[in-house]
């Protein structure tokens, strides 16, 4: 599966629905072009649209790092972190986890996401007007600096070869499957940078270079860090991004 999240890529194009910008089929389809089937997901989404609800946040929990996701209950918590995403509308309460399945005989495989429906409670609204797009980029790219200096002074590369811009770049797709219109520059430009970010990290620890067990796990911890932040930034820059798209904030440069 692609690095940009269907999540990340679900909340911008409903939220656009959900402003009238398009048809809630049709930004489903435009989100999730690389899944053969979906299910569970319509009928949510349009009830929602339908009693008001004007914004589709994203979160994207790891184990013991869910600092993005509302309050809710122990199961949606498992199923989320399990999942590494999920979509959710602040001001009703609810929240959608996929589950994805491959499906078909060997050499004719497709996928398919299912998408379970939590309640949650709703999320103060103070909480969502601070996400800064500035700020969220600021922090990545500060943390970025720090840990490829401290990865340089171990003698630990992140990464081997040429090419990684590339490769991470391709694996957040976002050029392939594209955002909606009106996503604010700065937001689109974070949700570029922690999606390429993320990729790299998952690259780069994906790898295993000859390294001592000391520098190893500790390359790791970077890494792994790195990826929970990348992340995190992803989150805020597509909830702050779906905020404007629903009119609920100013374009910020």
């Amino acid at each position: 599966m692609p690095s940009l999240p269907a999540s990340v890529r679900l909340s911008l194009w409903t939220t656009a629905a959900f402003a009238g910008h398009l048809d809630l089929d049709d930004a489903v389809r435009r989100a999730l072009p690389d899944l053969d089937a979906v299910d569970g997901l319509l009928e949510p989404l349009r009830l929602w649209g339908d009693l008001g609800e004007q914004v589709l946040c994203v979160a994207l929990p790891r184990p013991g790092q869910i600092a993005t996701m509302p309050r809710s209950s122990a199961e949606l918590v498992a199923a989320a972190t399990e999942a590494g995403e999920c979509v959710f509308v602040p001001a009703l309460g609810g929240a959608l986890v996929p589950t994805y399945e491959q499906f078909g005989p060997a050499g004719d495989t497709g996928w398919r996401v299912d998408w379970t429906t939590y309640d949650t409670e709703p999320v103060p609204v103070h909480q969502l007007a601070a996400l800064d797009e500035r700020e969220i980029e600021r922090g990545l790219r500060e943390q970025l600096i720090d840990v490829a200096g401290e990865l340089d002074a171990l003698d630990a590369p992140p990464w081997a070869g040429s090419g990684l811009r590339g490769e991470a770049d391709e694996r957040t797709a976002l050029r392939l499957w594209g955002l909606p219109p009106g996503v604010p520059p700065r937001a689109l430009r974070v949700i570029q940078l922690a999606g390429t970010v993320a990729a790299a990290c998952e690259l780069g620890l994906e790898q295993a270079p000859t390294l001592d067990g000391t520098t190893h796990a500790r390359r790791e911890r970077l890494l792994r860090d790195l990826l929970v932040n990348a992340e995190t930034a992803l989150a805020g820059a597509t909830t702050a991004g779906a905020q404007t798209l629903a009119g609920l904030r100013h374009t910020r440069s």
